[in-house]
Parts: C-alpha cells; structure tokens; sequence
C-alpha cells in the first residue's frame, strides 16, 4: 500500500572486509515490509538512484541502494556527461559478477537483520548496467521478482569476463521482467530476442517489454528520458512487486 510517509539513511552493508555504503529507504509506519535492491547505473547511487530507492520505499517497501563501486571507487557519484560516462565505465570494467553476487548478497543478509523487513523473499531493479546486474542478481535462490531495465551486455558477456550472463538463466529463481528500448542502440533487438527465447526455453517466469525509446528512458535526468515509457514501465514494475512481494 502507498504510504507518502517515508524515513531515510546512510547505512554500510558488511560483507567480509568489505564495509558497503547504501542509501536505505523505508516506510515511516510501523511495521515489517516486503524488501527491494535498488541496483545503479554505471554513475554511482547518485540523486536519481536515490529518488528511485524513495520513489520504491512510498509504495510500501524497505528500498535499499547498495555502492557497487564500493571496490573501486568508495563514494562515487557522478552526472550525465560524456566524461561522466567514460568514469563510470572504467568502473564497471573493473567489476567481476562473483564479487557483484556476493555484494548483492551481503545486502539480503543485512536486510535480513532490519526488523522492518518480512525476511521471505526479497525484490531487484537494477538499471544500465544495474540492468545487467540484477539479471545476475535474479539467480540468487532469495530473489523473487526482478526488473531489469536496458541491461546490455546480458547476450554477450559477463561482467569480469567468462560464459556470458544469458547462459545462466536456467538458475533464476522467481519472476523477472525485463524493459528495452528499440532505439537502444547499445542493445539490438537480436539480444533482446535472445534473452527473450532463453527465459522462455527455460520455462522461467517472466514478461519482455519494449517501448520506442532510447537507453536510459527511465531517468529523468538524462536527456533520453522518456515520460511516457517511464510512466508505463513502473506500472509494470509497481504490478511485479505487488503479485510477488506481497500476496493476499
């Protein structure tokens, strides 16, 4: 249920060595929710990725946006222009989907121990390369439902190099829907037609959507923004985590 009402904080993720910086979002009401990964694009969990973790948190969710950086570059943040870009993907490069899976994880661990949160099955978005991510991120046996929005790569490699991330879509766990653009120039329309036959080859639980769009439609703070995709796709994305986050 929409509740406007919400409470903020910085919190660190332990995972190991590793201390993680995340930005946490949650009802201000009392009581145990359903809880979703807010997955970032390659410019860090910048004022978008927050407003989404916000956004997410208002309809009744603990919402929490973990640094994937973290390894390489603590504090990171960063804007929308082409040297922003280049930064953010000589990050990315430096991530391996071992070390993403075990972050990811280490966030549903810390979630776990949060009494606000119903600790049985948990909720991804991921992003741009959070996207990706959170295809990667669906394999995890905790993950319930899943939305990947213009994930590229996820036919064509692996993040830290290996069997691309399609080939391990057999071992998703719950729902996942995915979100294109047909004028993402950076994803062909073969790869979502890939994508799209290897859920169904695997029988998993999942619905494909594709809007006249370009990368990044959802982020209004880039100029590929698109208000009528973006609106369209939180419908779906509210539905998802509703059917299978929070049954009656």
């Amino acid at each position: 249920m929409a509740n406007p009402e919400i409470r903020t904080a910085n919190v660190t993720i332990p995972n190991g060595d590793l201390q993680i910086a995340a930005y946490l979002a949650q009802p201000a009401t009392a009581g145990q929710f359903p809880a979703v990964i807010v997955i970032q694009e390659i410019f860090g969990v910048n004022s978008h990725i927050r407003e989404v973790t916000d956004r997410i948190a208002k309809e009744g969710y603990v919402a929490i946006a973990p640094a994937i950086y973290q390894r390489q570059a603590p504090g990171f943040e960063t804007g929308y222009t082409p040297e922003d870009i280049q930064t953010g993907r000589e990050y990315k490069e430096q991530t391996t989907a071992s070390e993403l899976l075990s972050d990811i994880q280490a966030t549903i661990n810390y979630l776990k121990t949060l009494p606000s949160v119903k600790p049985q099955g948990f909720g991804c978005i991921g992003f741009c390369f959070g996207g990706h991510v959170a295809y990667l991120a669906a394999t995890l046996p905790e993950i319930k439902a899943t939305a990947s929005f213009y994930g590229a790569g996820i036919a064509t490699l692996t993040p830290g190099g290996g069997s691309p991330t399609i080939a391990r879509t057999a071992d998703i766990q719950g729902t996942i829907y995915a979100f294109f653009g047909t004028r993402d120039a950076s994803i062909p329309k073969e790869q979502v037609d890939q994508i799209a036959a290897e859920l169904e080859k695997h029988r998993i639980p999942h619905q494909i959507f594709q809007y006249n769009a370009e990368h990044g439609f959802f982020c209004d703070h880039r100029g590929s923004f698109d208000a009528t995709a973006a609106a369209e796709s939180w419908v779906q994305v509210k539905e998802l985590f509703q059917h299978e986050l929070q049954p009656a």
